[in-house]
């Protein structure tokens, strides 16, 4: 019998690059080859040289990040550059994509190379950004692509997307399927959306899709920054990289041509490449220099000094951010800058960084990308005493119930870090050790007043909080519930976003001369009622090394998800002592 034909596919794919183009952390002023755009290029070329029949996707998030926000007026943003040299085959958008409105998201796509696919995207014009397919031939194979973007997008960007039309990503990529099923013989989904849903909103995840659709082959995943060597949902190898150029995804396909000419895929695999393990392409270091220049430049620029000590605490434990059980003076300064600018009674802000090495001393315009990271705008809001409850116990989900015995805290790994907010210009205390919905007491105006359920505030927060969680029922306003009122959106415009409000507060407000601020006492934990010198026992533990969590972090948003215990320590004690005895 003869032997049947086989071709061999090698799909490759990017994305969360965030601006890495270059293996330098702009934020950090310093060296950074754990990875880029341009070490992934060279993986890629060894990769071409390997296997002719080689597909290169990116699914976004690569326009915002590692400053990348400097080059927004360029004629050719260095992005455009770059994906250009990398040679794509198609390229999908992610959320952060459209951070900049729409505009500038067009002028990047009629710069790019590489088919574009934005399947349910319109803009107010009616117009589709772009095809939400191609079919693109390799070795004799057909090759259906089809792109999408997360439909939350409207919650996080929703001053961009005015009067767009912004549809499921998971019935869109349905409806292509139906229609290129039989004129492709592999169907890839490269879409900008995690594994799992987001807000409980049907058809946002990788996994949504995978269950509804069977007939798709590969999904290729972005978003999370998790990374997913293969996953098999429903027979759909699912894989995704980590964030900003640490990874490159490589799927390799097997198939069969039958006796009319078309094939059948046979075999799918999926592994993820670690870009460290390669040097920069030098042809994009060298096509980038300039803009290399330009960032490092902008980054040593100083906006100020920093007086009075340091803006956050060294963690007791460090695998427990002290920022997020404890008042620092980093949040304080960015919620007093929310406040000055919104003219607020009190502000909310995320801690996006657990390490913001800012001591005293210059304040340099990278520090201000770890102060706050994102290119968040400001809102302003009216709120009434009993939504500004619901939000607290909602925000207060955070942590895990504190039990009897445990001798640290513990995080709900439901809830990433980048959904916990930081109060100024309230009072409240958390009592842990009560189940949510019920932990928030002693809720007060920062003058010692109790909150009533009628009082009125003005709250500032950014967009993607206000966009995602206070303004639309969800995780803490239910269906038909009164909403905050939004009163302004992008306050300050002129300035910029709320990273660019903390520059202009340092040099404007402070006069150059920024004094650590002292801490109003708006909040802190409570329930917790361990014996002290039990808790001091784990702690120098977990320093040296001889006790740990036991649990492997997922990512960089979720700290541990369980607690050490009092009998985890006496197991620990007898364990020293038998050492100590064979000694």
């Amino acid at each position: 019998m003869k032997a049947k034909e086989t071709v061999t596919l090698q799909i490759l794919s990017t994305s969360d690059i965030h601006g890495k183009y270059l293996p330098f952390d702009y934020a950090l002023n310093m060296e950074d080859p754990s990875g880029s755009l341009a070490q992934i290029l060279t993986a890629v070329k060894e990769l071409r040289t390997e296997n002719e029949n080689t597909v290169l996707v990116d699914i976004g998030d690569d326009l915002q990040g590692n400053f990348a926000e400097l080059f927004l007026d360029d004629e050719e943003h260095p992005y455009v550059t770059a994906a250009n040299l990398m040679d794509y085959d198609v390229w999908t958008p992610g959320n952060h994509d459209f951070n900049y409105g729409l505009s500038f998201l067009k002028k990047v796509l009629s710069g790019l190379k590489a088919k574009v696919l934005i399947g349910n995207v319109k803009d107010p014009e009616g117009n589709p950004l772009s095809d939400g397919y191609a079919i693109i031939e390799r070795g004799g194979v057909k090759i259906g692509i089809i792109g999408m973007v997360t439909s939350n997008i409207n919650r996080w960007d929703a001053k961009h997307l005015e009067s767009c039309e912004i549809t499921n990503p998971t019935d869109e990529t349905i409806r292509i399927v139906k229609e290129i099923r039989d004129r492709c013989d592999v169907i890839i989904a490269a879409e900008h959306m995690s594994e799992q849903r987001e807000y409980e909103v049907t058809g946002t995840g990788a996994n949504d899709l995978a269950e509804a659709c069977p007939d798709i082959d590969v999904i290729l995943a972005a978003h999370a920054h998790h990374q997913v060597d293969e996953s098999f949902v429903n027979g759909v190898l699912i894989t995704e990289n980590k964030g900003h150029g640490q990874t490159l995804s490589a799927v390799s396909l097997t198939l069969e041509m039958k006796e009319d000419g078309r094939y059948d895929l046979v075999g799918k695999s999926g592994r993820t490449i670690n870009a460290a393990d390669y040097d920069p392409d030098i042809e994009m270091m060298q096509a980038l220099a300039d803009a290399n220049r330009r960032a490092k430049k902008e980054a040593v620029t100083v906006v100020g000094m920093l007086e009075g000590g340091s803006l956050l605490p060294e963690n007791e434990i460090e695998e427990i951010p002290q920022a997020r059980i404890e008042e620092t003076p980093l949040i304080h300064l960015i919620n007093k800058v929310q406040m000055y600018y919104g003219e607020a009674d009190l502000s909310a802000t995320c801690l996006f960084s657990d390490h913001v090495l800012i001591k005293q001393g210059e304040i340099l315009k990278s520090d201000l990308a770890l102060i706050y990271k994102y290119e968040n705008t400001l809102y302003r809001l009216r709120i009434n005493g009993a939504q500004l409850r619901k939000y607290l116990e909602w925000n207060a989900g955070y942590f895990n119930t504190l039990k009897e015995g445990d001798l640290t805290i513990s995080f709900n790994p439901d809830v990433r870090s980048y959904n916990y907010d930081l109060f100024t210009g309230i009072r409240f205390e958390t009592n842990i050790s009560k189940e949510p919905g019920t932990r928030i007491e002693n809720l007060a105006k920062a003058d010692g007043t109790p909150v009533k359920d009628d009082d009125l505030f003005i709250l500032a927060v950014n967009n993607y909080r206000a966009n995602t969680q206070l303004l639309n029922a969800g995780p803490i306003f239910g269906e038909g519930e009164e909403l905050p009122e939004l009163l302004d959106v992008d306050v300050h415009g002129e300035l910029g976003g709320i990273r660019e409000m903390i520059c202009d507060y340092i040099q404007n407000v402070s006069h150059g001369i920024l004094w650590v601020p002292e801490l109003p006492g708006s909040w802190k934990l409570t329930g917790i009622d361990w014996e002290p010198t039990d808790h001091e026992a784990v702690v120098e533990a977990l320093k040296e090394g001889s006790l740990s969590f036991g649990n492997e972090m997922a990512d960089h948003w979720m700290p541990p998800s369980v607690s050490i215990t009092k009998e985890d320590l006496q197991k620990w004690r007898e364990k020293t002592r038998q050492q100590q005895d064979k000694c």
